[in-house]
């Protein structure tokens, strides 16, 4: 089921008091645009993930479809954190399966949640097949880091709480992995007339290469970011959204990821992860040229990270 605008202004109603609100930074001028930074990793659960997770766990509440077993999902890490913490919310189990490449950071994290963290093979694939086992065999709701409507309307309610601060947006520049964030937030742009500018790793591509080829396709993984924007394919729903929204995919070298992210560090003491660094290389590098005084909200989407790997200046 594809998303609609109705969808995200229902998950905003749902959500409303579990999420913290979006804070925007003080606008500044780059490469002739004005810029403002969405700080969305000071989110509860540290991402983004947080406003789907527990629109999903209210949602199937609401519905009675939320099984005593409790809920189950494969995640890179971030979309499993939130899961634990919005299962907390509901009074739910949460069991998270987890690829070996999953940083300890989210490893420990889930764990301090009280979530089962299981391993499921070397990529985000086998993850989410021995997730899919193990919904079949003990009756667990299944949930999906990205493709799944109450997780990309959840997702969404990001976009109208930025609108409800800065409604002179021209555009919005999100980090695309499977699709989750891009799915919710293309939609609510298209009913504001926004565009949508979708930054992804150039080894990590899953939604420019199914852009381009007008559905989801495989493409290989390799990239610092692999951990939270690590997806082979995109979803058909991110592929549907952006059909619907004025859209821009762009990719950025791993190089200019870390630069990003060490910039967020030195300029504002901000410490991310890389995948919140691709969204802003987006702009640094020149993967997407603003028109001069372009409006844009830059989402910094997350922060389960290790940063000793930061340099101080």
């Amino acid at each position: 089921m594809q998303p609609t605008y109705a969808d995200v202004k229902a998950a905003s109603d749902r959500i409303s008091g579990q999420v913290r609100p979006v804070v925007l930074t003080s606008a500044e001028t780059l490469g002739g645009a004005r810029v403002r930074l969405a700080v969305e990793h000071l989110q509860h659960s540290g991402s983004f993930k947080a406003r789907g997770a527990v629109n999903f766990m209210l949602a199937h509440q609401e519905l009675g479809t939320l099984p005593r077993v409790g809920v189950t999902i494969a995640s890179g890490g971030n979309a499993g954190v939130a899961c634990a913490w919005a299962a907390r919310i509901v009074d739910s189990a949460a069991t998270v399966f987890l690829p070996n490449s999953a940083p300890a950071v989210k490893l420990e994290r889930l764990r301090g949640l009280g979530a089962q963290v299981l391993r499921g093979g070397d990529s985000y694939a086998d993850a989410a097949a021995e997730c899919e086992r193990y919904a079949t065999a003990t009756g667990a709701l299944r949930s999906h880091a990205y493709d799944d409507p109450y997780i990309a309307a959840g997702a969404g309610t990001l976009l109208e709480e930025i609108v409800a601060q800065m409604p002179e947006l021209d555009t919005v520049v999100v980090a695309v992995g499977g699709g989750g964030l891009f799915t919710g937030v293309a939609t609510a742009a298209a009913h504001h007339g926004i565009r949508v500018v979708a930054a992804e790793p150039e080894s990590c591509r899953a939604f420019n290469a199914g852009l381009a080829a007008g559905y989801p396709v495989d493409v290989p993984i390799k990239s610092v970011a692999a951990d939270s924007l690590g997806a082979s394919r995109t979803s058909e729903m991110a592929i549907a959204a952006a059909g619907a929204a004025v859209v821009r995919s762009v990719l950025v070298t791993d190089e200019q990821i870390i630069a990003a992210r060490q910039s967020l560090w030195d300029d504002r003491r901000l410490a991310v992860e890389h995948a919140a660094g691709t969204a802003l290389a987006a702009l640094q590098s020149g993967a997407y040229l603003p028109d001069p005084g372009e409006r844009i909200a830059v989402v910094i989407c997350g922060a389960n990270t290790d940063p000793s790997d930061l340099v101080s200046k």
